[in-house]
């Protein structure tokens, strides 16, 4: 290599920054990148190897294919989830404290929502989470059978409400409003078409459309949790 200066008319190379070393951890970082810019439609293992600066082939040597990689992401979200020890006086709120973590990961992570509705988590965070969620329905007197599909149901459950929640926030995107100047906007316009109904066939609805426009996000979704966990809490024979 010449220790010489550069002459003053020739251009300078362009440094190329170093590429990041492969791994599946890097692979998984990668795919939350382009997750979060363009959504579950955008992601291919093309678009990640993009990402990272590499080509396509390079990433199969640490990920199968876009199922896999898949099944990673939400295995990478469900690591933030914590379960408690079984406390059989304590297992309905046990199990509302584990789903409200899972309800907020995935309303942080809004495309994983749509993913995860068909793909069966099997990674070691994911199955912890599952453990620890048999082992409290168990310890609290709920039969295997109830408790094994109530776990089916709740996550189900969180599933649709957060990518229900990534939808509304598309298009509030699109409306090129804040959240809250949308919703005021939004609820107004339903409520006055829901009042320019004719009230002799819909008695019911008017009569109580506060009731049936009241409550936030959060509101509802407690509610709806609620009622799961009573009704799995039907089963239970208490020790």
């Amino acid at each position: 290599m010449s220790d010489l200066p550069d002459p003053p008319w020739r251009t300078p190379a362009r440094s190329r920054p170093a590429r990041r070393p492969l791994s599946q951890q890097a692979v998984v970082d990668a795919a939350l990148t382009v997750l979060g810019r363009e959504g579950l439609g955008g992601l291919s293992m093309r678009r990640v190897a993009q990402e990272l600066g590499t080509g396509p082939a390079s990433l199969y040597a640490h990920v199968s294919g876009k199922d896999e990689l898949l099944e990673l992401l939400l295995d990478r979200v469900s690591a933030a989830i914590t379960v408690p020890e079984p406390d059989p006086q304590r297992w309905p709120d046990q199990i509302k404290e584990v789903a409200w973590q899972a309800y907020r990961a995935y309303a942080a992570h809004t495309n994983l929502a749509l993913a995860s509705l068909a793909t069966i988590p099997t990674g070691p965070n994911a199955l912890r989470v599952t453990e620890g969620m048999l082992a409290i329905l168990l310890a609290g007197g709920v039969p295997p059978q109830p408790a094994a599909w109530f776990l089916d149901r709740l996550f189900l459950y969180i599933a649709g409400d957060a990518y229900e929640g990534a939808l509304f926030g598309e298009k509030v995107r699109a409306s090129g409003k804040d959240l809250d100047g949308y919703w005021t906007g939004m609820l107004g316009q339903l409520r006055e078409y829901y009042l320019s109904l004719p009230a002799e066939r819909f008695p019911h609805t008017l009569a109580h459309l506060d009731e049936l426009m009241a409550g936030g996000g959060d509101e509802r979704f407690a509610f709806g949790l609620d009622l799961l966990v009573q009704g799995v809490a039907r089963y239970a024979t208490p020790s």
